[in-house]
């Protein structure tokens, strides 16, 4: 429901504040007072189109915000959005350009957005705005509400997700004949080109290292012949690392005999001795076997190239060519082997299928009990709405052999009929607006249980009855208000005297501006409004008598 409604600089409201309660609100006013604004603002919130025109003259923009109640309905939606969800709050500037920004709970939001939220919140009924009811699907879910609970509906929706998996499945792994054989094809290049790579084997740092070596095997040779030049030179008068060690750990060997303190150092170059004599060694030995051969380096330099191109070619990196090849290869063994698995996934479908249409068709005849019903009640409550000869048919079509669908494989439409002899016609053809309104009343009073939107808004849903019918309306709306929030615009007494709660509509001129108020009426402030709906040039005690007991005062 609508908790607060906020207006600043809204067309002829310069600025209001309205707290509203659950149960049944009257809106009433003299013709011209604006009494449609709240339904303006509302569908504003809610997605309707923006102009200039809405924007209080010589002001720079309208403010509008309101706040809902969470329903686990708008919780879903609102979690869906990755939007906050201990709140519902949404607000709208409209600046005077006729430009529009909306936030949902503090974040930016599309009219889109507000529109599919808006259907959460609030249903509009009125001659001139959407009305929710007319659309097929909002049709067939005040059906399938009324059956409770929906255990065939359950079932038909898990069957049609199986069948769904599966036939994506099915057609993931082979498609039609030219497709399948396309993806043969194209998979078996691809793996033989990555098998002659030997990618299955690839050390790609073992080939880096190779390669560098190679590449560098000259420059290594020359250092390594440097290095051990210096450990064993031969030169004359050029003494060797290993010469010069090996005199001076001779001479402190001989030295420590008269000085123990020198064991130490004398052990330390015995050491470094025998560690650079067999450093010495292996040098040798690295530059005996150090090969030198363009040809394998060459040979490298292909296949990194060819590794580094096929990887490009995939966009994936080079280390990464096996674990890619076992995907292709897998994909690969699956399309070969088509025939067993689709052979396996397309028996399995059948039976999903066989499941679905078997739930499909036991909801289609409880539905078909359940309108038999609905139409009975709804056109009962119809009649006493100045509709004496109106009747409601819900059309069922059930195609058994049609395409599965979430929902089932019915097509559900509300038919109307509000002349005698007339066939009944889809609800947007067969009734007038007011007449529309009447209707929705009667549907909306016999489906209120079952019903997700919490708030309603009936814009002039009174507008060409009177009497007797007028105070069957008010009931109606009363009664619609045990189990919702209802707003009603009204211009007959015997409507506006069914409320629970009631609002004046005012407006008011001075200083060259028209400014609209909205007050909430008091029991006395009540009477004064409802004797004056009830006419007359002035209003006597006999018109506020009438108004008290029309309320049930005494």
């Amino acid at each position: 429901m609508i908790h607060t409604l906020q207006l600043q600089d809204f067309v002829i409201v310069e600025s209001l504040q309205l707290q509203l309660e659950s149960g049944l609100t009257i809106i009433t006013g003299e013709t011209g007072a604006g009494k449609s604004i709240i339904v303006d603002a509302l569908g504003l919130l809610l997605g309707g189109r923006a102009d200039s025109g809405f924007v209080r003259q010589g002001c720079e923009q309208t403010v509008l915000s309101a706040s809902f109640t969470v329903t686990p309905a708008v919780t879903a939606w609102l979690e869906t959005q990755k939007i906050p969800s201990e709140q519902c709050c949404i607000r709208r500037i409209i600046n005077a350009s006729g430009r529009s920004r909306a936030w949902i709970n503090d974040q930016n939001a599309t009219i889109q957005k507000l529109t599919e939220l808006g259907d959460l919140l609030v249903d509009i009924h009125s001659q001139h705005a959407h009305q929710s009811l007319l659309h097929a699907d909002t049709q067939r879910q005040l059906l399938d509400g009324m059956l409770s609970p929906n255990d065939l509906l359950n079932q038909v929706q898990n069957h049609y997700a199986n069948w769904k998996q599966l036939s994506d499945e099915l057609l993931a792994i082979g498609g039609d004949s030219d497709d399948r054989a396309a993806q043969l094809a194209l998979l078996t290049y691809q793996v033989e080109e990555l098998q002659k790579l030997d990618v299955e084997n690839l050390q790609l740092d073992a080939l880096n290292e190779e390669h560098r070596r190679l590449a560098h095997a000259s420059q290594l040779l020359d250092t390594a012949q440097q290095v051990l030049n210096s450990l064993e030179s031969s030169e004359p008068g050029a003494g060797s690392a290993l010469a010069l060690l090996g005199q001076a750990s001779r001479q402190l060997e001989a030295a420590q005999n008269h000085d123990k303190a020198l064991e130490p150092v004398t052990e330390m170059l015995l050491s470094a001795h025998i560690q650079a004599q067999e450093a010495n060694n292996e040098l040798r030995h690295y530059i005996d076997h150090l090969e030198i051969n363009p040809q394998r380096l060459d040979e490298l330099d292909q296949h990194i190239s060819q590794l580094q191109d096929v990887a490009r070619k995939h966009q994936i990196a080079v280390d990464t060519l096996p674990e890619h090849l076992q995907i292709l290869e897998d994909r690969l063994h699956a399309l070969e082997n088509y025939e067993q698995r689709a052979a396996e996934l397309e028996q399995a479908q059948q039976q999903a299928l066989d499941l679905y249409r078997q739930s499909a068709q036991q909801l289609a005849l409880q539905r078909q009990q359940m309108a038999a019903e609905l139409e009975l009640a709804i056109t009962q409550n119809m009649q006493p709405l100045g509709l004496p000869n109106g009747q409601l048919k819900i059309k069922l079509n059930f195609n058994e052999t049609a395409q599965p669908t979430l929902q089932g494989n019915d097509k559900i439409s509300f038919l109307v009929s509000t002349n005698p002899g007339h066939p009944p016609k889809p609800l947007n053809k067969a009734a007038s607006g007011g007449e529309l309104s009447r209707i929705s009343l009667a549907i909306q009073v016999v489906t209120a249980q079952s019903g997700e939107v919490d708030t309603l808004v009936f814009d002039e849903v009174d507008v060409g009855i009177g009497g007797g019918v007028a105070e069957i309306v008010g009931r109606k709306l009363a009664e619609l208000g045990q189990h919702r929030q209802v707003l009603c615009i009204t211009h007959l007494p015997q409507v506006a005297a069914c409320g629970h709660h009631h609002l004046q509509v005012q407006k008011n001129s001075a200083e060259n501006q028209t400014h609209t108020q909205i007050c909430t009426l008091d029991v006395d402030a009540r009477i004064e409004e409802i004797a004056r709906m009830l006419g007359g040039v002035e209003i006597t005690r006999h018109t506020l008598a009438h108004a008290r007991e029309m309320l049930g005062i005494h």
